[in-house]
């Protein structure tokens, strides 16, 4: 299986730039997978899609201000985006230009917050040692900014959108877990006046954490998908999350994920029968075409950028032709796209 069958063409002023100033404005297309039909809804008609006893799983990660800026020693403009913690104040991170940040180069941030670079891992990655006062989490909330996806154009082309904007809207509003450098996009559409309309309804709101890092943004650069790795990326599920989904769907109940984030989780925690079994690891599952999903009934995502592993999951659910098909006509009705973006529903 090529990485080139997973392409397509979408005009660059459907990228959103900006978060809708409600989050739950987005427009949301309805991919039925038993019939190959779609429609065109709005976010807030999700609840028409479920039904007492369904559940609808979330993910807690917190997005930290993991993108520290630094001038360089010898003069220029040096990045740092933490990934993860590998032990205490050891990080791997991802730096620019890395080449010229050879092991035992040292930044400072903000005047808080100190890097070494100890060695360089290949791809941009490097191990760095942090020296800091106080807690790490509040040194970067005062010298970190919040780490946008690249196609997001910060500070220059869009001047009107503060670092303030993103750092509250590039979350979600049940983000409580801190240790994720992306959001769970698909999260971004719901306010609490939507969760608490989806509850009354009778449906279970279980989370599972997955601290979003490079498994889910890294680029594919393999010919064939069957020879992409992905970065382990650390989950949680609890006692009470299993259960909850266990019993709802053994019931008959269903189970929609909220993102790929929540599929990867439920998908590889699943048994053979689908139980979701509680636990905390590493997951490095890659979905893509010929998977036989478990747990995930339904799913809710974003708009996902061409040859991505995101894309690559989403087409396994529904299939590549009918996915890539609903993104033409997405692209024909200017729906907006990635990470600030509309969403679809794949039921």
């Amino acid at each position: 299986m090529l990485v080139s069958d997973f392409d397509y063409h979408l005009p660059p002023e459907l990228i959103a730039q900006a978060p809708l100033p409600q989050r739950s404005a987005s427009r949301m297309l309805v991919l039925d997978r038993a019939t190959g039909h779609w429609e065109h809804r709005y976010f807030t008609d999700l609840p028409e899609f479920l039904a007492a006893g369904d559940c609808l799983v979330l993910n807690d990660t917190s997005v930290l201000p993991a993108r520290l800026v630094a001038r360089r020693p010898t003069g220029g403009q040096a990045e740092l985006l933490l990934l993860r913690p590998l032990e205490e104040n050891l990080w791997e991170a991802l730096a620019r230009p890395a080449k010229r940040l050879p092991p035992g180069t040292q930044l400072e941030f903000g005047g808080k917050l100190k890097a070494t670079i100890l060695s360089r891992e290949g791809e941009g990655l490097v191990q760095v040692r942090l020296e800091h006062e106080g807690e790490l989490l509040d040194v970067l909330h005062h010298v970190g900014l919040t780490p946008l996806p690249p196609y997001i154009r910060r500070p220059d082309q869009q001047p009107g959108v503060k670092e303030q904007t993103d750092r509250e809207r590039y979350q979600t509003v049940y983000a409580e877990r801190p240790g994720a450098v992306a959001a769970p996009t698909a999260g971004l559409h719901f306010d609490a006046s939507l969760l608490e309309r989806l509850a009354a309804a009778g449906i279970a709101l279980p989370r599972v954490t997955l601290h979003v890092g490079m498994g889910t943004f890294r680029p594919v650069t393999v010919e064939r998908v069957e020879e992409h790795r992905m970065h382990a990326e650390y989950y949680e599920v609890s006692e009470a999350t299993a259960q909850t989904i266990n019993q709802r769907r053994a019931a008959g109940g269903r189970c929609l994920a909220v993102g790929t984030t929540v599929c990867r989780v439920l998908e590889t925690v699943a048994g053979a029968h689908g139980q979701v079994q509680p636990g905390t690891g590493w997951s490095e599952l890659f979905i893509y075409p010929g998977y036989r999903f478990r747990a995930v009934d339904r799913l809710l995502t974003n708009f996902h950028l061409p040859r991505s592993t995101l894309l690559m999951l989403v087409s396994a659910f529904a299939g590549r032709e009918l996915v890539l098909a609903a993104y033409e006509a997405a692209i024909r009705e200017k729906y907006r796209f990635y990470s600030y973006g509309d969403c679809v529903l794949i039921v």
